[in-house]
Formats: C-alpha cells, structure tokens, sequence
C-alpha cells in the first residue's frame, strides 16, 4: 500500500510539473493539497511520511474521529467542505484555514468563536462559478459584497478563493468555470490572493487558468466511491 501511495504521489507531483511547464509557470507556485475525505488515517500518515503537507477534509467529524490518530504529525490542515454554522466550534480545534467561507452568518460565527479564542483564522472564499444548484458556494456575482464584509471582522484572513469547477468530459466545458475564478480575483483588485481549484481530473486545466492549490484524493488514494460517479458536493470525488 505505501508503495503504491508514493508511486501515486510522484505521478501526481509529474502531473503538475508538467502542467506548470506548459502554462509557463513555476511549479513552486502550485501546493498540492491532499483531499482525504473517507480515506483511514493509514493511508493519510503514508503520505504525509512521504513529505506531503497539506491536507484538507470535508467534514467536521472525519477530523475529530482522525485526530488521535494523526496528531503526531506535523501537516497544515485546512477545511474544505461546506460547514455549517454549529460545527464551527467543532472545527476550529483542527484547522488553520476553512476554504468554504461562501456567507455572512458563517463570517459572524466564526468571528464570534475565534474572539472568544483570542485567534485569527486564514480563510478563502467559496464561488459557485459553474452556477450548479448541487454545490455550495457564494454566486459569482455576489463575491465583492461578501469579501468587504469579511474584511470588517479582524479575526478573519482571506487568503484566496476556492471553487470547485464544472466537471465534464469536454474540457472546453470545464474551462469557464475555473477561468472565472481567476477573472473575479482580477476583478476584485486583489491579486495576492491564492486561487484553489483543480482536482484528479481537471488539474491541469486548472493550473493553466492559474490555479495556486489543486486539491487531489483520487488519484492519490484510490477511488473512494463505487458504481456510478455522483457530482453532488456532498458526494464529490477530490
């Protein structure tokens, strides 16, 4: 298992090198975030044992049930699915970064949380830009509003903005929704910050569209779903 894991690793890390050298970029500007949602704890220490360092989860609870496990580790961990605003609290003891901020009552709840911990937190903002009722996300339209608002909190850090792009097999369909992102930190006249997007299928494209994070879990840790493929968020394959 550990050897296919770093194989896995390496093809991936090839991936984005490649995909760097086409679109004339330094591969030093793309992280690689491991998406290890469903995947045990074993599998999450290979890869980490390995030299990885970023890990991201989807649920609050896959971090408490994993904590134990892996908390000899040294790994940035960051949030990366939709959060409710009643896990906040339970969240916040695991991560240094919630990728998913996409409205004001989760602004005003983690704000509350972290002054009462006397902490600040990275956060990204989440746009829905392949405009897809099955995801999660602030619309496009509405990302200005929603990051002057966050800025008036000071415990809250935007460090980038995260979509998960329109998955399709033609990828001249795809490209929009990940371009978008781009345009829109263009347009907010704020180009410090990172954009997160790409995953085991579409990373590439991604990368080309300046993409500083792709979050990668399948072509890392094996498929984690049987049957058909759903594209709902809250089944999404990484």
């Amino acid at each position: 298992m550990k050897e296919t894991i770093i194989s896995n690793l390496q093809a991936v890390h090839q991936r984005i090198k490649a995909a760097c050298a086409l679109a004339g970029r330094d591969v030093k500007d793309v992280q690689l975030l491991l998406a290890t949602k469903t995947v045990p704890p074993e599998k999450i220490r290979m890869a980490i044992e390995a030299g990885e360092t970023l890990i991201g989860e989807n649920k609050v609870q896959e971090f408490r049930d994993k904590h134990e496990a892996l908390k000899d580790l040294r790994a940035e961990r960051h949030f990366i699915g939709h959060l409710q605003t009643n896990k906040v609290k339970d969240v916040l003891k695991y991560v240094s970064c919630i990728q998913s901020l996409d409205r004001l009552p989760l602004a005003q709840e983690l704000d509350k949380r972290l002054q009462s911990e006397g902490r600040c937190l990275d956060v990204f903002i989440q746009v829905n830009t392949s405009y897809e009722e099955s995801k999660f996300g602030v619309a496009p339209d509405a990302v200005e509003d929603l990051v002057k608002q966050v800025q008036a909190f000071d415990t809250l850090h935007i460090k980038g903005l995260m979509t998960i792009g329109l998955l399709d097999v033609e990828v001249e369909k795809m490209r929009p929704s990940l371009s978008l992102l781009r345009e829109i930190k263009t347009r907010l006249g704020m180009e410090h910050l990172k954009l997160s997007m790409g995953m085991s299928q579409d990373l590439e494209l991604a990368i080309a569209e300046g993409s500083n994070m792709v979050r990668v879990g399948t072509s890392i840790f094996g498929n984690r779903f049987l049957g058909k493929e759903i594209w709902n968020e809250n089944e999404i394959i990484s």
